[in-house]
């Protein structure tokens, strides 16, 4: 089955939990696998974000295995062998019979008895072989476009543009085809567009538009998309796709896209929570910060809805310390170490410091990030020294001699008043996670809120290193 491979290869996370036992209900998946003998097999589904063991079985010595899944179990699944490769498969309340050599070579599989899974299998093979044309006819349009040798022959630009539409054709109707009581008939459709955004983004570019505008059509409130394993694939490809669509408005549509998706979530507070938590992440990851930021002030602003308190709590902290805003100054109590000051001219509070920018960072020896970056940003001091960039580390630790064995090395002011996530300091500006950075300027204006060292670098190279040549 070519959809566990090439485009259609899914990236898992397996979060396995008691297996439940076979209802009088329930389906069967048959599988003579020979490679697999006396090997656990384990059948998978999904729940949103997550997966759940439904079955688990130990083939016998001829590679022999029976499986079954119930009712609430419909939707996508994979099994998996002791290769942890994955094999998909439509739980569609059918009965389901395979053989084949392994789960890894799904060339080898023949779908013996299953309607959905053999029509998953056809699409998958021709879907296939329908991208990879389009990619070559796209190739050539373009030659016949530039390339002076063949711009003039109108025949075979005309002919090209033909196969174009007849190959698309044919895989719309193909899809318009399926039985719209069947579970390929919705899944298939949002598979496809999933897996056609890269090729969009770089050669198609003309269907972007209506690429964004299937994706904001989705039901995430659909309980067939809670079972169809593509919450991570449908969110991060929507968003992907407007990034790179080489829009100039490109965070105005993002935030098109964030109204939409709240307004269809609003009647599932769970699922409100649930995607808009995982949104949220996935623009930090990206340093997509306009975006987590207008995604924060619209759930907070947002009376029809109830937000968790741990996610509720860094939403805050983007109201409280957005960029523009003025960070709190505070005092430097307790310890301070600050190999570059001399001891009589200690900087008492972050506003008797005089330099032109100001990096808070908090952190601490426990955490398993904070050492790597804070090491690099030792690296850079100096640099950002000459550009009149100053580091104040505030740790979260709450040990004295831990402390400063872990922040003694450091050649930027380092203070701590042991008071953990209890610090004044750190309730002030709304610390949720460490590492957290914050760049300052003279007046605490925050500037940006970086989520590494290496974006904060780029921004001294690019705005002051570049600035003063």
């Amino acid at each position: 089955m070519n959809f566990n491979s090439y485009y259609f290869v899914l990236f898992l996370t397996f979060n396995f939990i008691t297996v439940q036992l076979p209802t009088a209900f329930g389906q069967t998946i048959t599988g003579t696998f020979p490679n697999l003998a006396n090997q656990q097999i384990i059948l998978t589904g999904f729940s949103g974000f997550d997966t759940y063991a439904i079955d688990s079985v130990k083939a016998n010595e001829k590679g022999v295995f029976n499986l079954f899944y119930s009712e609430k179990d419909c939707g996508m699944g994979f099994l998996l062998a002791e290769d942890n490769k994955p094999f998909l498969v439509v739980l569609s309340g059918e009965t389901i019979k395979l053989k084949g050599e392994a789960f890894g070579l799904p060339e080898t599989i023949v779908i013996l008895e299953g309607t959905e899974n053999k029509i998953f299998e056809q699409y998958a093979s021709e879907y296939l072989r329908r991208e990879q044309a389009l990619s070559a006819w796209v190739f050539l349009e373009k030659i016949y476009a530039k390339d002076s040798l063949f711009a003039v022959q109108e025949t075979p630009k005309q002919n090209i543009a033909n196969e174009k539409k007849r190959i698309n054709s044919e895989d719309s109707l193909f899809l318009a085809s399926l039985p719209s009581n069947t579970y390929v008939s919705f899944y298939l459709p949002l598979r496809k567009l999933v897996n056609s955004v890269s090729a969009i983004a770089q050669y198609r570019t003309e269907e972007i538009p209506a690429a964004i505008a299937s994706f904001r059509k989705i039901d995430y409130t659909d309980s067939r998309l809670q079972k169809s394993g593509l919450f991570t694939d449908i969110i991060e490809s929507h968003f992907w796709l407007i990034e790179n669509s080489g829009h100039t408005t490109m965070y105005s549509e993002m935030n098109k896209s964030i109204d939409i998706l709240v307004e269809n979530l609003l009647p599932t507070e769970q699922k409100l929570n649930d995607i808009t938590e995982y949104l949220f992440k996935f623009f930090e990851k990206r340093s997509l910060f306009p975006a987590s930021e207008y995604l924060a002030l619209k759930l907070l602003n947002e009376q029809d809805c109830t937000i968790n308190n741990d996610f509720a709590a860094q939403l805050e902290s983007y109201k409280a310390m957005r960029k523009g805003n003025i960070a709190p100054d505070f005092d430097f109590k307790k310890d301070i170490l600050a190999p570059s000051y001399e001891p009589t001219k200690l900087p008492k509070k972050l506003t008797d410091l005089e330099n032109k920018y100001i990096v808070v960072i908090f952190g601490a020896s426990w955490c398993p990030q904070c050492p790597q970056e804070l090491s690099k940003i030792s690296g850079l001091y100096k640099k950002w020294k000459k550009q009149g960039v100053e580091v104040v580390f505030v740790s979260l630790d709450d040990n004295e001699t831990i402390f400063k064995k872990f922040a003694g090395v450091f050649p930027f002011i380092n203070i701590c008043d042991y008071q953990k996530w209890e610090s004044q300091i750190v309730q002030k500006y709304h610390v949720f996670a460490t590492p957290t950075i914050y760049l300052l300027d003279d007046k605490l204006k925050i500037l940006l809120r970086p989520n590494s060292v290496s974006q904060l670098d780029a921004w001294v190279d690019w705005y002051l290193v570049q600035g003063n040549k």
